[in-house]
């Protein structure tokens, strides 16, 4: 009888730790502690460039009013962000490193990066930080703003931004691609955040090209994310001190969430 009791306690205790070890962690926290060193650069570092397009037929794009605020429906109506297509080329494509880095620590820049609401719209539209930098917002608009990003990961806030007010500054701390902001008193207003715990990103610009600098030599899996086309990834070999092209297509439903590699002639990297 006093054996049974015994157990009974031990595996009560066993259950209590098992609960303080894992219902303790906050999941405001980072979740970038089991990481190793941090990464020194070798001089071996390769780059990764290329473009993204777009297969489908080109279509103008959406028109948004904003009528419901004098301010911002001075400048008239406007084109909305969620397809900008030129030339072949995809504007705002979110490239970034998904798998294969060495186990380092990437230390975040000491730099802001900077949001800003201007001409009632978020600038930029996509946009990648890492685990702990601070994002600066600013408000240069002769309207009012609240900025809502409405994460899974990290901590969800909304905070009005006056006129003149001055800036809010905010980090997030755990991964996380990627986080749909709004603002509250404009529903047209939508940015995309993604956090990451390294600095091997880049978003595409209004001719499709991106450039991701000074990765480690090694093989990676990459992936493009689109806010209406999903998201694709390849495979890439980076060899030490090469310039790697790795280009992606997309283009209507059919061909979403499949990836492609093509190979092209070599660009020029600015």
């Amino acid at each position: 009888m006093q054996f049974h009791r015994m157990a009974r306690l031990a595996i009560a205790l066993s259950i209590a730790a098992l609960a303080i070890g894992c219902g303790g962690a906050d999941n405001t926290g980072s979740s970038e502690t089991e990481r190793g060193p941090v990464y020194t650069a070798t001089g071996e570092e390769g780059n990764i460039y290329g473009v993204i397009s777009y297969s489908g037929a080109a279509t103008a794009p959406r028109m948004i009013s904003m009528a419901s605020d004098p301010v911002c429906a001075a400048g008239g109506e406007v084109a909305s962000e969620e397809l900008l297509v030129s030339d072949g080329k995809l504007e705002n494509a979110f490239v970034y490193v998904k798998s294969g880095l060495p186990n380092y620590t990437f230390a975040p820049a000491d730099t802001e990066i900077l949001l800003d609401q201007r001409g009632c719209r978020f600038h930029p539209h996509v946009l990648g930080i890492q685990v702990d930098q601070p994002i600066k917002i600013i408000n240069s608009d002769a309207t009012s703003h609240s900025i809502h990003p409405t994460p899974k990961l990290n901590r969800e806030w909304n905070e009005t931004q006056y006129q003149s007010a001055s800036p809010i500054v905010r980090k997030f701390t755990r991964e996380e691609v990627i986080i749909p902001v709004k603002c509250n008193l404009h529903s047209w207003m939508r940015a995309y955040i993604a956090v990451l715990s390294h600095p091997f990103f880049a978003v595409s610009a209004s001719d499709g090209r991106f450039v991701i600098r000074g990765l480690p030599p090694g093989e990676y899996e990459l992936e493009a994310w689109h806010e209406t086309l999903g998201a694709k990834t390849l495979r890439v070999s980076v060899k030490a001190r090469a310039d790697i092209p790795a280009n992606f297509t997309f283009g209507d439903s059919t061909a979403r969430n499949s990836g492609t590699l093509r190979v092209q002639p070599a660009l020029v990297i600015p």
